[in-house]
């Protein structure tokens, strides 16, 4: 993420909606002093040596406030793409979090856009769970306070206990190398833009329950077969590679979370504990939902059961070692090129991260956006809350318009409202 950093911002924002009035003084105020109890202030980051640390004392908080105005859902779409494209530090001291506030009167959002080295999704679901925890109430800080670990273990653990999965698992990599070059290629102009758009849409509890009674029916997750439907909703914008000769497959990816293998619940540490998948089919004409689902469950359950996805961060060592040999311009398309990717998706279901919250619960709305990076010029932030379901589209506009961003949700809401 570092290296991916030095060519466009890779941050994330997470943004809810409060019932209730909003005071920006005082919710800055209750901010900082959540930030300082929890002991994630005072942040360093030694760029050359890839090492940070907090270093504790007063934090001092962004807090940006924005009128709602005639329409607060665009004005939340204009300051979310603004944070995805804000750069933060490279080096030294710097806070990795900025808040902003869209005012509603009875009502506000609050997002949080924050440096994604730092943390993942569910760490940042619990830090804002924290620093909203009993808004507006007068308890006072000490009831709320919250001291996670803040240096959690390594993938050296990781390895070291699947040792022999491992090993086993290297000679994968050259069945990795080969479904690349199969796989269609990604759009990628390399522009020295990478920015960033965002769209968003809601799934109502309803289809949610639809698409949770067709996992179960057909015997895959919940992920699975989003990444089935990723597949259909990104078939017709790489309808190209039906004539192509060799590279006819679609390729598409899945974050994975590795914190149930190397640390306690997000309750107790915060950090990053992210791995990848890569899921690449035909995707023929006429195939069926259903069938795509299975192929797709096929693959995952073989990656959890051989322990593949540790050969995704091998892999990654690997291009971290040819990354310092390429141009800023081959660096940009270098995974479009060698690990085609045309859509990736990011999961996170809030409810039993937010739970035992106050005051400020329950949500109405939670919203993520992930920052494309150079792997993938597409990425769906999917973020179920109370039985609905957000979808978060980022996408990078050199290669992927909005109307092409669009119709790939749509697509993909179409899959979901097609499910009985």
């Amino acid at each position: 993420m570092l290296r991916w950093r030095d060519l466009h911002p890779y941050s994330a924002v997470h943004m809810v909606r409060v019932a209730k009035p909003c005071d920006p003084t005082r919710l800055k105020e209750q901010i900082e002093a959540r930030l300082q109890a929890a002991g994630l202030s005072g942040f360093t980051l030694d760029r050359s040596r890839c090492r940070y640390e907090f270093q504790g004392g007063p934090a001092t908080v962004e807090l940006t406030t924005l009128p709602g105005g005639d329409d607060p859902r665009a004005t939340a779409r204009l300051e979310i793409i603004r944070q995805l494209n804000l750069p933060f530090a490279r080096d030294g001291h710097f806070s990795p979090f900025r808040f902003f506030l869209i005012d509603g009167g009875t009502s506000f959002d609050v997002g949080l856009a924050y440096d994604h080295f730092i943390a993942g999704g569910d760490s940042i679901a619990v830090l804002l769970r924290h620093c909203l925890d009993g808004y507006g109430d007068d308890r006072g800080t000490d009831a709320h306070r919250w001291t996670p670990r803040l240096y959690p273990h390594t993938y050296r653990r990781l390895f070291l206990r699947h040792l022999g999965s491992a090993l086993r698992g290297l000679a994968y990599l050259p069945e990795l190398t080969a479904s690349a070059r199969r796989a269609y290629r990604a759009p990628c102009h390399g522009a020295s833009d990478a920015s960033n758009g965002f769209v968003c849409f809601r799934v109502d509890p309803a289809g949610f329950d639809r698409l949770r009674r067709a996992a179960k029916t057909w015997g895959v997750t919940v992920n699975e077969l989003f990444l089935a439907m990723l597949l259909s909703a990104l078939d017709p914008a790489a309808a190209g590679r039906r004539s192509a000769t060799r590279r006819k497959q679609l390729g598409v990816a899945s974050i994975v979370n590795l914190r149930a293998e190397l640390e306690s619940d997000a309750h107790a540490s915060f950090g990053q504990f992210l791995s990848s998948l890569r899921i690449s089919h035909p995707v023929p004409a006429g195939v069926g939902l259903e069938q795509l689902a299975a192929a797709v469950s096929a693959e995952t359950r073989r990656v959890r059961t051989q322990h593949l996805y540790l050969q995704s961060l091998l892999a990654l060592g690997v291009s971290g070692f040819m990354w310092r040999f390429l141009s800023p311009e081959q660096r940009r398309c270098f995974f479009a090129k060698h690990y085609p990717i045309w859509g990736g998706i990011t999961s996170l279901y809030v409810d039993p991260l937010w739970n035992g919250a106050s005051g400020a619960s329950p949500l109405s709305e939670y919203v993520r956006a992930v920052s494309t990076g150079p792997l993938s010029p597409l990425v769906f932030a999917i973020t179920t809350l109370g039985g609905a379901v957000w979808l978060g589209v980022t996408f990078r506009t050199a290669d992927v318009t909005v109307d092409a961003a669009e119709a790939a949700a749509h697509e993909f809401l179409r899959c979901i409202a097609s499910l009985r």
